[in-house]
């Protein structure tokens, strides 16, 4: 959704943005802020997590359990209940769901079973983002929310086609919302990889990329077998890789269906009355 300048976004009486951007920009405490001032918040992951992805989640625990004596005999007569808590703040079982691929004893899974649930993922992610105009109306129609807020994944740009001026994803965003950029910082790139050395943790990747660094990952260490794989080795080069390959895809949604602000800009933005300040000036700066 375009505006011809800052004060018709000012003027639009029933906001509905989209955030989109590298973890760690900003985009969930933005989103929080503005739920704070009775904006409604959908959150992609969540929506993910127990919408789409919520039975594959539980069907794992299950599948663990069952594999401890104690567990399996309560499992199968009923007598336990196995259920996934997600929550806004707390999305770790589905990041575990997800899995990292490599030696099993080192806590990996089959690149095969990893390429799963990547396309699980995948088709999820796509589900969920297609579900923001329905739920701009139940916001409204139900809840009597004015505003709406989508704060969207990290893997946002994976599942789209930016160069696509039909893609139906953004296509579907852009027709309800406003697409809004947070455009991190070299630095903050480096943090994130430091960051993610110390903890690092499952990530969604698109397959032909999956595929290409797989390959070189297992060629740099000259490697054969996927059993021999590092877990958290192949997970933490294959993060640097993904975020330099992330960059321009958000960019170019940026410059296809939104508007662009800096990260730097963000802990300014402390009400509702800044953050539409903030989004009326990218609008008239472009």
């Amino acid at each position: 959704m375009h505006f011809s300048s800052g004060k018709q976004f000012r003027d639009w009486p029933q906001k509905a943005v989209t955030i989109f951007g590298m973890s760690g920009v900003g985009k969930t405490t933005l989103a929080h802020m503005l739920q704070e001032s009775s904006w409604f918040h959908y959150s992609v992951d969540y929506r993910i997590g127990t919408r789409y992805m919520g039975e594959h989640i539980v069907d794992n625990f299950k599948r663990e359990a069952m594999r401890v004596p104690f567990l399996r005999d309560l499992l199968l007569s009923d007598s336990i209940h196995i259920n996934s808590n997600i929550t806004f703040e707390n999305l770790s079982p589905l990041s575990t769901y997800l899995g990292k691929p490599g030696n099993p004893a080192k806590g990996g899974i089959s690149f095969a079973e990893y390429k799963t649930r990547q396309g699980q993922h995948c088709e999820a992610e796509i589900q969920a983002l297609k579900d923001v105009p329905s739920f701009i109306g139940k916001a409204r129609d139900i809840y009597q929310y004015t505003n709406f807020v989508c704060d969207s994944g990290g893997s946002l740009c994976e599942v789209v086609d930016p160069s696509n001026p039909q893609d139906p994803v953004l296509r579907h965003l852009g027709d309800n919302t406003l697409l809004l950029y947070i455009e991190g910082t070299p630095e903050h790139t480096r943090m994130l990889v430091e960051r993610f050395r110390r903890h690092p943790k499952p990530m969604y990747y698109n397959p032909a990329f999956l595929d290409a660094k797989w390959h070189e990952y297992k060629t740099l260490h000259r490697i054969v077998d996927d059993n021999d794989v590092d877990p958290d080795g192949f997970a933490v080069w294959g993060f640097e890789q993904l975020l330099h390959h992330r960059i321009p895809l958000y960019k170019a949604i940026a410059q296809n269906f939104g508007y662009t602000v800096r990260m730097r800009d963000i802990p300014n933005v402390q009400t509702e009355a800044q953050f539409i300040d903030l989004v009326s000036s990218a609008i008239d700066q472009r």
